[in-house]
């Protein structure tokens, strides 16, 4: 897909909130928010406790930091940024990393297909180009999109990239705040319970930029965090009966 470019209507209403969740991004967390500038005058970066330049590196940039005064996971670092986009009154909220690994460029898709395809979550894709991924993480992701997509109840293309478009409605829908796990199984569980009411995931295409984030270790570790996500889902599974048909509807519909 091309990327899309914003209307100026839409600048303007400033229907568009982006959150970017960042722990010692110094060294690229100026760019990502420059170029989520370009989308929405309404950038929120949130600033997990960074002991590195991270704050430095945002000065003279009209965005909103919060800084949390202590690491405390990408959890609670975007459920503090959804609550400052909901407070905005915007119509979508695009969440996107900071460490280089997601192109602000690409946000334009995001909102074109989250506008025109009614309440869906938009998800940023890179499993497509799965040779320009680290092997232990396409195949950890493979199996969380295997166990999410039976739990949702559709297939879900990549489950574990956080670059995504929320319609508003979901956020204030969903009750962030029982949402009980943290981490990276966080956005997983939002996955499954907006399903569970009605708002389905669709994908759009974008680069694995794995060489971008190469200078430091990811903050994801598959196999804890994989083990983490499927019992998160294992016990959704077991409360619902283990849902035969949605692991139906996720391999055939």
């Amino acid at each position: 897909m091309q990327n899309a470019e914003f209307s100026d209507a839409a600048r303007e209403r400033g229907s568009l909130a982006v959150i970017i969740p960042a722990y010692n991004e110094e060294r690229t967390i100026r760019a990502i928010a420059d170029g989520a500038l370009k989308a929405t005058p309404h950038v929120i970066v949130i600033d997990d406790g960074s002991t590195d330049d991270t704050l430095i590196q945002l000065a003279g940039l009209p965005v909103r930091v919060v800084r949390l005064s202590q690491n405390m996971g990408k959890a609670a670092a975007l459920r503090r940024g959804f609550k400052e986009a909901l407070a905005l009154g915007v119509d979508g909220v695009v969440t996107l990393d900071g460490d280089g690994q997601h192109r602000p460029e690409d946000i334009g898709s995001l909102v074109s297909v989250g506008e025109t395809s009614g309440d869906r979550v938009v998800i940023g894709s890179r499993l497509h180009d799965g040779a320009k991924f680290p092997r232990a993480r396409l195949i950890a992701n493979r199996i969380a999109n295997f166990w999410i997509s039976w739990a949702a109840g559709h297939r879900i293309s990549d489950s574990q990239s956080g670059f995504r478009y929320y319609p508003s409605s979901l956020l204030r829908a969903l009750d962030l705040s029982s949402l009980s796990h943290g981490g990276f199984v966080f956005e997983s569980e939002i996955l499954i319970r907006a399903a569970q009411r009605g708002y389905l995931s669709t994908s759009v295409h974008i680069p694995a930029l794995y060489d971008a984030v190469a200078f430091r270790a990811s903050h994801f570790r598959p196999g804890r965090d994989i083990t983490r996500i499927v019992l998160m889902v294992a016990w959704s599974l077991i409360r619902r009966g283990m849902y035969p048909m949605g692991l139906y509807r996720s391999l055939f519909a």
